[in-house]
Formats: C-alpha cells, structure tokens, sequence
C-alpha cells in the first residue's frame, strides 16, 4: 500500500478470523514499527506477544475477574473521566458501534458481552503488549515514544492486511497479564493491541471513527494565507 492508503484506510478491527498470524509476519511489523520517533532514542519499548495458550489464559483471568467485581489495575495513569467534547467524542463512537452491532440501549446482556470483549481481546488470534522501562517512568517522553510506536505498528499492521485495536481492557486486570505474559518487573504495562486477519462480515469492523477538521485542530502563524 501507498502511505495515504494505509493511513486514510486503517480503521480499528474488533472481529477476527479464526485463522493463525505467524511470528515471522509479526516479527516485520514490530520491525518496521520500531522506525518510530523516539526522543533522544531512548527507545523505551518493549513487546510481550502472545498466542495459543498463554493468551486464553488472560482472556479466561481477565473475564472472571471482571465478572466478580475485581477492581481494575491498571499500571499507566489513567486520568480523569473524560467530561466536555472529549466524553462526546466517546460517546459518539460507542453509538455508531452499538449501532452496527444491533445493540440496543436497554439490551444489558449484549453490552456486557460487548464490554467482556474488550477484555477477551477481541478474541484475536495474537496480542502486543507494550510496556516500557520502569526507570524511565516519570519522563513524559516515554509515553509519548510508546504512543508512536504503538501507532506505527497499527499502521504497519494494517500495510500486511491485517487489522488491529489499540485498547486498554486488556491490560485492566494488570496481575493477570503480568504472571501469564512473564512481564519483567522493570517493565511498565502501559496498552494492548490486538491483531489478527479482519473478519469482514462483523459489523463494527466497518465503522469508521470520525475526526476534527485541520481547520479545528492547527493554527497557523506567519503564512501568506
């Protein structure tokens, strides 16, 4: 794919094929995603990729936990509940979700089970886990370097045709993916991306999340116009 194509194309893929993405393929796509920025090349990433049976046994930890109210652990701050355009913003993507999936609003089973999703990892068939160094905890700059990679490997992903999620559900319940990932304790849990071959017949897998103009987003200084 040309750049513009990956970019305007990707989209965020929350239903797989029952069909295996072998280490070789992932292998070149952390490869490629790890030509991200990074400041003063600290490079403060690591992976944690996971198949088969390591990675049910965090979906089945991270389900019964959930189910029996186990509070979340999440590592990487999460911050305050989004409040103003940001909350509208999420709210607005969960609509054109729910949406396509045929969620109704009073249908509480069908969203649990869209929320124990997130937490199954989207059932794909490989899971990233990125964490970074736990010295480098307190400089701003490594998440802002694992957010680029983690962009780039998305988008890197989606170049090979396959499809991926960036989210947090999956690395909620941080004691679980801690013991059954083998995540050093110098490491840092910080996001999980699931991938895997898109499932082109699962309705969300067609919405497109939309975004503020430029016009919204940049202010332009000293231009002619």
């Amino acid at each position: 794919m040309q750049f513009d194509e990956v970019i305007q194309g990707r989209r965020s893929i929350r239903g797989y094929q029952d069909k295996p993405v072998s280490k070789q393929l992932i292998e070149e796509i952390l490869a490629l995603a790890m030509r991200a920025p990074s400041s003063m090349n600290t490079q403060p990433w690591n992976f944690y990729v996971l198949t088969g049976e390591p990675l049910d046994r965090i979906r089945a930890g991270n389900t019964e936990r959930n189910l029996e109210g186990v509070p979340h652990s999440r590592e990487f701050r999460i911050g305050q509940p989004f409040e103003g355009q940001h909350r509208d913003r999420q709210v607005g993507v969960a609509k054109q979700l729910f949406a396509a999936m045929g969620i109704a609003r009073e249908d509480k089973d069908a969203r649990l089970d869209w929320v124990l999703r997130g937490f199954r990892q989207f059932d794909a068939p490989v899971c990233v886990i990125i964490t970074y160094d736990r010295v480098l905890a307190d400089s701003d700059d490594t998440a802002f370097d694992c957010g680029a990679v983690t962009t780039a490997l998305v988008n890197a992903a989606w170049s090979r045709g396959l499809g991926a999620v960036i989210n947090s559900q999956g690395i909620m319940q941080s004691p679980v993916v801690r013991e059954h990932a083998g995540i050093a304790e110098d490491q840092v849990i910080m996001k999980a991306v699931a991938i895997g071959w898109p499932d082109d017949t699962f309705p969300a897998n067609a919405v497109v999340s939309e975004r503020k103009s430029v016009d919204e987003a940049a202010t332009f200084l000293g231009f002619d116009s």
